[in-house]
């Protein structure tokens, strides 16, 4: 059984065709392998648990790449507020596991000015998840 959530307009959510735990190894790889640095491994049920809660499954990695980030950051400090970049892997069913990302490059060049062709390279992301959901 699914359950659907709201989220809003800006938020990409796909549906793995693996478990929970090979799709956070599929995102963590691809990550990895493009060059990406894991900033952050926030195991958010572990969290949950330690305050006495209950959650689904739920990863949240905060990740990028310093070479596209920090010029981003040093033409507006207040973009560093999108930076790193962040995706969740989460179970929403016994049998659904989804993979949640935000995709900085149209608010970068709305909210803070960012040239678009700067903001472009961060375009990149939903390839590289999608490929890590394919293969």
């Amino acid at each position: 059984m699914t359950t659907d959530f709201v989220h809003p307009a800006t938020v990409t959510s796909w549906r793995s065709p693996v478990d929970f735990n090979a799709t956070l190894t599929r995102v963590i790889d691809a990550l990895k392998q493009h060059g990406m640095t894991i900033f952050a491994d926030i195991d958010q049920r572990a969290a949950a648990a330690s305050a006495g809660l209950e959650l689904r499954p739920t990863r949240l990695l905060l990740f990028g790449n310093p070479k596209g980030g920090t010029p981003v950051m040093a033409a507006n400090p207040h973009a560093g507020l999108e930076l790193p970049l962040k995706v969740m892997v989460w179970a929403a069913s016994a049998d659904e596991v989804r993979v949640d990302f935000l995709n900085p490059g149209p608010s970068l060049s709305a909210l803070y000015g960012i040239g678009s062709a700067q903001a472009a390279g961060f375009g990149g992301v939903a390839k590289l998840l999608g490929a890590a959901l394919a293969g």
